[in-house]
């Protein structure tokens, strides 16, 4: 961050967070709209622009793990998981430690704080120089495709903004990972940080159902386009948009030509609303592979779909 104007956006960024103002926010994963934790008023003003449920939860985000101690308390397992994967897209959902550094409006009145540290550059400068953890949902209005670009956040969410960080194309255009460490360990919501992966640090992982509330991303219609979304689709019906998958796939919206998932979840929620912009009957989805970062492609397709709970 060594641009003046970089360095001036960050440090006008700062001052509205401390003034209680709302921030567009770039992170590895999606675009946020950023907020004091701490500060309730702010918090409300997030889920205002949203239009979000005040029983869905926040995530915290914190410059490293030395911040994140500060609001959670950490067992070994949750020490392993940030050692490895921190910076980056993995959410742990633990017990708080500091009920006021992260509002009961952002925990959802629960005694557990979701956090996690973000890798993008910006992110992490604005979260040094704000000092404290800041609540970045998605940009989107709730239910709606999470942006991955600057263009998307500002159309979504840009008006609550007081600033907007332009951090380009996000790299991996999903959610994080979420892990409740509470009893068992629990995969809450998959993302780019696979179920394989974490298991090889800390064994297995328990389903969701009895921790799903702690979470952010749970509703059952979620990250959904305007026009109904058709899964499993061999082909698309007239009048459809084919969100198409793998090569020999004629049409603008193929999520990855090669059959490469990463690509396809980068391109997922861009190609969801492109697709919608075109008015269509439905978004026909053809088949993803339900393995490694699929899991999360698909995830986020049911909800879109509305078949998740």
């Amino acid at each position: 961050m060594d641009d003046p104007k970089t360095q001036s956006d960050v440090a006008r960024a700062a001052a509205a967070l401390r003034a209680g103002g709302l921030v567009l926010l770039p992170t590895e994963t999606v675009y946020g709209l950023a907020a004091d934790a701490a500060d309730a008023r702010a918090v409300a003003a997030v889920y205002a622009a949203k239009g979000r449920p005040s029983f869905n939860p926040l995530i915290a985000h914190v410059a490293d793990v030395a911040a994140a101690r500060r609001i959670a308390r950490f067992d070994e397992r949750a020490e392993r998981l940030a050692a490895r994967f921190w910076p980056g897209p993995l959410t742990l959902v633990l017990p708080v430690a500091d009920t006021e550094a992260v509002s009961d409006l952002a925990r959802a009145g629960l005694d557990t704080v979701a956090v996690r540290a973000p890798a993008h550059p910006l992110a992490h400068a604005l979260l040094q120089a704000f000092g404290g953890p800041v609540v970045a949902p998605s940009a989107n209005r709730s239910g709606r495709p999470s942006p991955t670009t600057f263009a998307d956040a500002v159309e979504e969410t840009g008006a609550a903004a007081a600033v907007a960080l332009d951090g380009g194309p996000c790299r991996i255009g999903l959610e994080s990972t979420v892990v409740a460490l509470l009893d068992e360990a629990r995969l809450l919501r998959p993302g780019a940080i696979t179920r394989a992966e974490i298991e090889a640090l800390i064994g297995p992982l328990a389903e969701a159902e009895a921790d799903a509330k702690r979470s952010p991303g749970r509703l059952t219609r979620h990250y959904a386009p305007q026009s109904p979304v058709r899964l499993e689709a061999e082909a698309p019906r007239p009048g459809e948009a084919w969100l198409a998958f793998g090569p020999g796939a004629d049409g603008p919206f193929n999520l990855s030509p090669t059959g490469d998932l990463q690509e396809a979840a980068a391109n997922l929620f861009a190609y969801l609303r492109a697709a919608d912009r075109t008015r269509p009957s439905a978004i026909a989805v053809a088949p993803i592979p339900d393995v490694g970062l699929g899991e999360a492609i698909n995830d986020r397709l049911r909800r879109a779909a509305g078949f998740v709970g």
